[in-house]
């Protein structure tokens, strides 16, 4: 039986390790930590239950095709509720909600732009189009070579993609209101680049975010991590928490081994599903290695973000389970993060509530309250700074909600670079990985293979598809697709 390291349990970590064990390989996941999920681990503390990371489930699709590739449905694990409003945004002297109901977002875009649900319905069905060819496009090109982009299906849909006009000109082809305008720009934003650095192929995640809708996982991204973990156990995925791999041991062309404090793991092949940039400047010796360190200096990365994880002893008014503040500039916050890269003078920033969705959460009648600033990766970090931007925040937020919060705080905890670094040693400290740029997308995003070690992969959000929950299930897939291909010309 061959044998299979992955080294990182998140979401594409443990995804590769689920279709490798399904293919009849003998699987091992190696963590750091001490909980499996990556970015998406919760903690809980002082009756409060936080996820670390992600909360936004978009792309839903991507979770049923990973659970039914088992023989499961998604409702096997958890719940998943659609949210409504899906999200809140808070502008300088009004606000915006987002309806689940698709004629009530058609609506609300009348009130805000002649005909706007007229453009609105031609946009998203524009947006459902580069979604449908998009995700065969994900599914079916793991970057290794260029005759995955002269397939018919993407040659003849090149236009419809729309890969040389910016996400910014696109959106505005069809709306002139401002407020419509950051609603359509900000996934990619927060979870990205800049809409004006962006493809407009990205429309594809205002489709989902939006005419999809946005939903929850009762138990919060925790449980599909531990629904995903599940699934591997199954199948015999064996697993090590705590335990840090130090060195992958190459002869010749080949890995041997991966070796930790404990233990030296003997291996036919890796799928590296840490960071990228770690895996070959820390573990590798510098002439296996497919990019150089000043390759990862000229990347163009995502923002990182400062986080705040805080149990407020009281309920909080005017917040929706997501709600967006754009009350300050969006155009210099988008400068400061991709350009000058400098900490923001006026930062946006999201609050997300999930007790208002999911009571446990947190006791009877208080809030577990997250706090997510968009910032340049690579800043300093200091608890200084940290408490600067924690103060100006709450201040806009006891505004906003009309209410004192400060003296109601019984928890609280900041999470920013250096957490980032020390945790998943991730590159500069970034959140989410390369930022979704022309120069950064498809076959131009790093390579899942090592171009000198037949059997060293590499999966994650550094590589492709990209950042985001969904692109990093495919991730995973697309390494053991590769890996097991390989065992089979053998």
């Amino acid at each position: 039986m061959n044998k299979a390291i992955v080294i990182g349990s998140g979401f594409a970590g443990l995804s590769s390790a689920a279709y490798l064990a399904k293919a009849g390989l003998d699987v091992t996941v190696i963590e750091k930590n001490e909980d499996l999920g990556g970015r998406a681990r919760k903690f809980q503390a002082a009756g409060f239950t936080f996820d670390m990371g992600p909360s936004w489930y978009w792309m839903p699709e991507i979770f049923d095709n990973f659970f039914s590739d088992f023989d499961f449905k998604t409702q096997d694990f958890y719940d998943l509720i659609k949210l409504d409003p899906g999200f809140k945004i808070v502008f300088k002297e009004s606000t915006m909600e987002i309806p689940s109901n698709w004629e009530d977002i058609c609506f609300l875009f009348d009130k805000y732009e002649e005909n706007g649900a007229v453009k609105l319905n031609n946009f998203m069905d524009d947006a459902e189009k580069k979604y449908s060819i998009g995700l065969r496009f994900l599914y079916n090109s793991p970057g290794l070579s260029i005759t995955e982009l002269l397939k018919k299906d993407v040659l003849f849909n090149a236009n419809k993609l729309q890969l040389l006009t910016s996400y910014r000109k696109h959106i505005r082809k069809y709306f002139s209101n401002e407020k419509l305008i950051s609603l359509l720009e900000f996934p990619v934003l927060f979870l990205g680049t800049s809409a004006k650095s962006a493809p407009a192929l990205y429309s594809l995640m205002a489709y989902s975010g939006i005419k999809q809708g946005t939903f929850y996982p009762i138990g919060g991204f925790a449980r599909v991590i531990e629904s995903m973990s599940e699934i591997c156990k199954q199948r015999g995925v064996k697993f090590f928490t705590n335990e840090q791999v130090q060195k992958i041991n190459i002869i010749g062309n080949r890995v041997t081994s991966v070796s930790t404090a404990k233990q030296n793991l003997k291996t036919d092949f890796v799928v590296a599903a840490a960071d990228y940039a770690h895996v070959e400047s820390k573990l590798i010796e510098p002439k296996f290695r497919n990019y150089s360190l000043s390759y990862w200096e000229s990347r163009e990365f995502s923002p990182s973000a400062l986080l705040f994880y805080i149990g407020i002893d009281k309920k909080l008014k005017n917040l929706e389970h997501h709600t967006l503040f754009f009350d300050e500039d969006m155009e210099q916050l988008t400068t400061e993060i991709y350009e000058t890269k400098v900490w923001p003078k006026k930062p946006l920033f999201y609050t997300c509530c999930p007790a208002k969705t999911e009571e446990k959460l947190a006791p009877k009648g208080k809030e577990n309250l997250f706090i997510l600033i968009p910032i340049s990766a690579g800043l300093e970090d200091t608890e200084e700074l940290r408490e600067k931007y924690f103060r100006i925040t709450i201040e806009r937020l006891e505004k906003y909600c009309q209410q004192k919060i400060v003296e109601n705080i019984e928890y609280k905890k900041s999470y920013c670079i250096k957490n980032f670094e020390e945790d998943y040693f991730a590159y500069k400290g970034n959140a989410y990985g390369l930022a979704n740029t022309l120069l950064q997308t498809a076959n131009l995003k790093p390579r899942i293979q090592n171009r000198k070690v037949k059997n060293l992969f590499y999966s994650g959000q550094l590589t492709v598809p990209g950042p985001g929950v969904p692109p990093s299930i495919i991730s995973g897939q697309l390494v053991a697709e590769e890996i097991i291909k390989s065992i089979a010309k053998k």
